[in-house]
């Protein structure tokens, strides 16, 4: 896995924070968009940022 990428078992357990949908990663973008609200999260450095006003 690079290093860049996020593990398997960590996208099993995130969920969107604000409305706890799932979330789509969009590897390429280095992005979590959650597919019941459309809020996107952005991924710095390999760590997920879910705070909801960043989203």
């Amino acid at each position: 896995m690079a290093l860049n990428e996020l593990s398997r078992e960590l996208l099993d357990v995130l969920c969107c924070p604000a409305c706890k949908g799932d979330l789509d990663y969009r590897k390429k973008e280095q992005k979590l968009a959650c597919t019941k609200c459309g809020r996107v999260y952005a991924i710095e450095d390999g760590i997920p940022v879910m705070m909801v006003d960043e989203g």
